[in-house]
């Protein structure tokens, strides 16, 4: 017979009914007593747990994080959160577990799933890869004139980024218009070295020609035009792509991609694919007239802050309440930064960092970030771990360092009491010591679910009373003498 909740406990009650989930009473060596089952699909069954011990039904990873929460909440009798995965159903799905101490040798475990957040979290992780990939092949463009060394460099973060097997880079021949190997990687054969393709000849002088990319989704179940050898079925290619690479309308030559194995390509896929070839066709280009112009990259660059700029966009369509903020702090901040006297290279990175501000939120569970009411201690407490989430997620990408002051030090204050450092005056970054200003500024100025938005000239003063406190009073001063000027 299942043991009841105690009676004491109608906040747990009442949390298991405002989330859906699944809530556990658990005996101190983890035995299931008792249940409550939202909607959530968990293995084994709540019912096929209960009598037992719930780590001794888990996979050995997620055994250990129970029995080490237990040991933690046993010895300090405070709550415990973790989070561990299950394969159900030919899926992977997430969890979050609470464990709360109840009194009377008992402990409750809240879990619900957190599948969707994780993968949101890897997708971002994978963008930040891509990124950091289109900036290492940037680099290689910008600082080497050698093709070959250019051509190897990509054709690996090819093979790497889109998790194929081989990758060759045919060029056009200017003289007699063949397309010939220049580079590959991943072939067991020397079958690509000694291609030669008229324009229109085989899949890749198709792409050529029509500037279409060819995809052949199964080289088997085709009357292949890879004659280049007798020795081809060797590689046991399944699938094939040719991209064409093509600057201004000049077709320079073709990206082939193949893998020994069907791919189920996506679109965000795609659109890398597309990225990477057409950073090989800029490598290829540069290399060939590099003597005759000098090289912009201002494209590139707009794609890094259109990126940043989608990462800022998806966090404000999980919280509707903030939508506009990060543009407008953004546009504020960077006038705040020229009417400081910074200079142009400095505002470039301010304008990162202040788009980027909040992205740590991102991991920040929807139960803490979406709540309509004010946040109890623990919830502050990881609320407040958004500025070192922010850190990990940004840090691997280089060309994004000098950017990191402000999502890092932007609710550090300057007499101290701020966080997650709590450093001090001019200890503080400047680039964060003016986005907090501004910052606030905006929060104070617009709705919010708990109030209404303050008042312009309420909203400044109370700006200034603070400078010394929670402000440079020195930004303080300039913030009010620009905002007089609107």
């Amino acid at each position: 017979m299942q043991q009841p909740l105690p009676d004491s406990d109608e906040l747990l009650q009442a949390v298991f009914q405002a989330q859906p989930g699944l809530l556990l009473v658990l005996s101190e060596d983890g035995t299931v007593l008792d249940y409550r089952a939202g909607q959530i699909l968990f293995s084994p069954s709540p019912a096929e747990l209960l009598r037992n011990r719930i780590q001794d039904s888990l996979p050995v990873e997620a055994h250990i994080k129970f029995d080490d929460a237990f040991s933690r909440v046993q010895h300090t009798g405070k709550d415990s959160v973790f989070d561990f995965s299950l394969f159900i159903k030919q899926q992977t799905h997430w969890y979050e577990a609470q464990l709360t101490p109840l009194g009377q040798g008992l402990i409750a475990a809240f879990l619900r799933d957190i599948t969707l957040r994780k993968e949101n979290e890897l997708a971002m992780r994978r963008q930040m890869d891509r990124l950091a990939a289109l900036r290492t092949i940037d680099m290689a463009i910008t600082s080497s004139l050698d093709l070959n060394l250019t051509l190897t460099m990509l054709i690996n973060q090819v093979k790497t980024q889109l998790n194929v097997d081989a990758a060759s880079i045919l060029l056009v021949e200017p003289q007699t218009q063949l397309l010939k190997y220049a580079a590959g990687s991943g072939f067991h054969t020397d079958v690509f070295m000694h291609t030669s393709l008229r324009m229109g000849e085989g899949y890749a002088g198709r792409a050529a020609l029509t500037r279409q990319t060819v995809r052949i989704a199964n080289l088997s179940n085709h009357q292949t035009d890879f004659l280049r050898s007798p020795h081809f079925a060797q590689e046991g290619f399944t699938d094939y792509f040719a991209v064409p690479l093509a600057v201004k309308g000049r077709i320079l030559g073709v990206l082939e991609i193949f893998h020994r194995a069907p791919l189920s390509p996506n679109a965000d896929w795609l659109d890398f694919m597309n990225m990477l070839s057409g950073q090989a066709a800029i490598a290829i280009e540069s290399a060939i007239i590099f003597n005759n112009y000098e090289r912009a990259n201002s494209a590139l660059i707009l794609a890094y802050d259109a990126t940043i700029e989608g990462w800022s966009r998806a966090l404000e369509l999980r919280d509707r309440e903030t939508q506009g903020h990060t543009q407008r702090v953004t546009e504020m901040t960077v006038h705040l930064a020229s009417a400081f006297g910074l200079t142009e290279q400095q505002i470039i990175h301010i304008r990162r960092g202040a788009i980027l501000h909040d992205i740590g939120k991102m991991a920040i569970p929807d139960s803490i970030l979406l709540k309509a009411g004010p946040l109890d201690a623990a919830e502050w407490e990881i609320m407040r771990q958004h500025t070192s989430i922010a850190v990990k997620l940004l840090r691997p990408i280089q060309y994004l360092a000098p950017a990191l002051e402000i999502p890092q030090y932007h609710h550090e204050k300057w007499d101290g009491t701020g966080y997650p450092f709590r450093l001090k005056g001019e200890h503080i970054p400047l680039a964060a010591r003016l986005f907090a200003v501004v910052d606030v500024y905006d929060a104070l100025t617009s709705d919010r679910t708990y109030r209404k938005a303050w008042p312009r000239a309420q909203a400044l003063e109370y700006i200034r009373t603070e400078a010394g406190r929670h402000f440079d009073p020195k930004v303080v001063e300039i913030f009010l003498k620009m905002l007089e000027g609107r």
